[in-house]
């Protein structure tokens, strides 16, 4: 028979044979991801949702993510790279107009008049994003995957308009403060008011008017509390994906690369999607047709003059730089001065 030690040392000498034989099972990664209020839209309901219930498949990594629409947690916009570099959430759907209270550069890639078409957007998100990256990166502990359009943001309004100028003497709701400043100008009151709370405002004449993307009005049946619409674009409401840097330095750079390359392809999507629903809610909302997309209201489409568009271009050099550059550079001493270097030269302008 064998000894005791001798059975013990066969034993342990099977039991590591099997082991070895047993395949490592990789384990699932978990990633909690906050996306935009599920009233914004179709950009939302459509693409941004989709994309996070398939993101193992798009990213081709075991990957599960525990998706939530931001007004499904109670979390305000402006508080999501608080919460980003908290790691409550791993990646954010960032609301950059509110999120702007705390790194004004964000407002950088969008300032009154920057963007006045898509492509122009393209343009100064090619130029500016790598120091938005940098910066977030430094302060909030946050890497930005991307950036994206709601599309241009025009002028909804329950009384009679014909132009800009008519604008004096009304209450309009703003989502940011270069535009905030920019109505200011015009002889308007500014009112800072959540996307979900515009609807009922316009309704109990709390606004006379109010500032978003024709889509998202459309989704959020504006037009039933509104008469008008001026559709002269003041910016075109550029949105990001960021992400925790502890949660995304915990992938190989190849996993990365599969993260990045999985984002880059739904951002182009979004741009794609973005610029359809545009034309197609512009014709809804003042009843032209083909109106596929979105529903058929009957909105008085005013006619945008020259005067209105150089108004709102003319505002770069004007007002919404040196605006935003005098709150920038109040928190980082290189903000202006990055986006002269970079944005600046499509304007005629330089550090």
């Amino acid at each position: 028979m064998l000894s005791t030690n001798l059975r013990n040392t066969c034993f342990g000498a099977l039991i590591g044979v099997a082991m070895t034989a047993i395949p490592a099972v990789a384990e699932t990664t978990n990633l909690k991801a906050l996306g935009q209020p599920g009233a914004t839209g179709l950009i939302q309901k459509n693409l941004e949702g989709p994309f996070f219930a398939e993101f193992a498949e798009r990213t081709g990594l075991d990957i599960a993510v525990s998706f939530q629409t931001l007004d499904q947690t109670g979390i305000k916009g402006a508080e999501e790279l608080r919460i980003l570099k908290s790691g409550l959430f791993d990646i954010i759907s960032l609301r950059n107009q509110q999120v702007s209270r705390d790194e004004p550069i964000l407002l950088g890639l969008d300032l009154v008049g920057q963007n006045p078409t898509f492509e122009e957007g393209r343009k100064t998100i090619k130029a500016f994003s790598p120091a938005v990256d940098a910066r977030l990166q430094a302060q909030f502990n946050t890497k930005l995957l991307g950036l994206w359009p709601f599309g241009p943001q025009v002028l909804f309004c329950n009384h009679p308009i014909e132009s800009l100028k008519d604008v004096s003497g009304l209450k309009v709701r703003t989502y940011d403060q270069n535009l905030a400043n920019f109505i200011e100008t015009l002889g308007g009151t500014p009112v800072p008011i959540g996307f979900a709370d515009v609807h009922q405002s316009l309704a109990r004449g709390v606004v006379d008017c109010a500032i978003t993307g024709p889509s998202s009005a459309n989704s959020a049946a504006w037009p039933e509390v509104t008469t008008h619409v001026l559709p002269v674009a003041f910016q075109v409401a550029i949105q990001g994906y960021g992400m925790n840097l502890d949660a995304w330095n915990k992938f190989s750079a190849e996993d990365q690369g599969k993260i990045q390359a999985a984002f880059d392809a739904h951002i182009d999507d979004i741009w794609e999607y973005s610029e359809e629903l545009f034309d197609d809610s512009m014709r809804c909302n003042v009843g032209e047709t083909p109106c596929e997309l979105n529903k058929p209201y009957n909105l008085v489409n005013v006619p945008v003059s020259d005067e209105d568009i150089a108004t709102v271009q003319g505002a770069v050099k004007d007002l919404s730089f040196p605006a935003w550059k005098a709150i920038c550079d109040e928190k980082n001493p290189t903000c202006s001065s990055s986006w002269l270097e970079t944005v600046g030269p499509r304007f005629g302008m330089k550090p």
